[in-house]
């Protein structure tokens, strides 16, 4: 096959951390972003401006910025809830805005606490100081395939989300399977409608292995034309406001299964299998992805 390049973002310094238990220090989550950077990622989303009291475990973000040793060509990202975020993530000099919001009014209310009405209002704000200071903004539409307060969410009210979301200035949409419910069908129907709305250039997948279902979801978005998805190392992560939500796709299976089908990626998947095992020993717990099992099997660990 015609080799073809897919871009990574890896979330796992911000996704994979913001519900766990354990506490990173500053100082690993560091070393942990610089370890990434070295691997060959181009875009990784370091930590959340969110106030400290919602995600305690990313209240270290200005010091996080400050720490990492920037690679040129590497984007630095961070979650942005509101315009107090925002001029704080500026200050640490971001490369790229990520905003976000439910598809599903429940869970909306329930992740940042306003109906999606009231988000739309509070992200305008946001996306057009992003787009003064010249950066890259990028909206998360959680909930995309099914929340767990609703069920199943239509896709034209996804549609709709995406379409506003545009509307008010944001450059990509990353469709996240937040509670891991999404099965090929939706994903390929979904696209389909929304190459209506925006390229599927501009289309970003972020997915959830809950069921064991992400990687043919995987698939069935690259036989769209989707060319970036999102990954977690480790498959370590989930969404604190959903319950349900584990099983973040996991980058180190994510890279194998793009790899060994021709795609370029641009990272060093050698480099990710030590920054994954040390990682683990920074967690003191296993990581769940398929590639850290096989990798503990091989030397005899747990």
């Amino acid at each position: 096959m015609e080799h073809k390049r897919v871009s990574v973002v890896e979330v796992g310094p911000r996704d994979g951390l913001q519900n766990e238990a354990h506490t990173v220090s500053t100082q690993d989550k560091v070393a942990f972003v610089d370890r990434l950077a070295d691997a060959g990622f181009r875009r990784i989303e370091v930590s959340s401006f969110v106030a400290p009291k919602w995600i305690p475990q990313l209240a270290d973000a200005q010091e996080v910025f400050a720490g990492i040793h920037r690679r040129p060509g590497v984007e630095y990202s961070a979650l942005i809830p509101n315009v107090r975020g925002m001029e704080r993530a500026l200050r640490c000099g971001i490369d790229a805005a990520h905003v976000f919001m439910s598809a599903s009014e429940t869970h909306n209310r329930k992740n940042v606490n306003k109906s999606i009405e009231e988000t739309f209002s509070a992200l305008r704000p946001v996306i057009d100081l992003a787009h003064t200071e010249h950066l890259p903004v990028r909206g998360y539409v959680s909930t995309a395939f099914g929340c767990p307060y609703e069920g199943r969410v239509p896709a034209e009210q996804v549609m709709d989300v995406v379409k506003r979301l545009v509307d008010l200035g944001v450059d990509e949409i990353s469709l996240g399977d937040t509670i891991g419910v999404a099965v090929p069908t939706q994903v390929t129907g979904l696209l389909a409608g929304l190459a209506k709305v925006l390229p599927i250039s501009r289309i970003s997948l972020h997915l959830h292995d809950t069921r064991g279902t992400a990687m043919a979801n995987v698939l069935a978005g690259l036989q769209a034309g989707v060319t970036c998805f999102d990954g977690s190392l480790g498959g370590l992560g989930g969404c604190p406001y959903a319950p349900g939500a584990s099983g973040n796709l996991a980058t180190d299976d994510l890279l194998y299964f793009l790899t060994q089908m021709g795609y370029e990626t641009c990272v060093d998947e050698g480099k990710l299998a030590e920054t994954a095992a040390w990682f683990e020993s920074v967690m003191q717990k296993p990581l769940p992805s398929h590639a850290r099992s096989i990798a503990r099997k091989a030397s005899g660990s747990a």
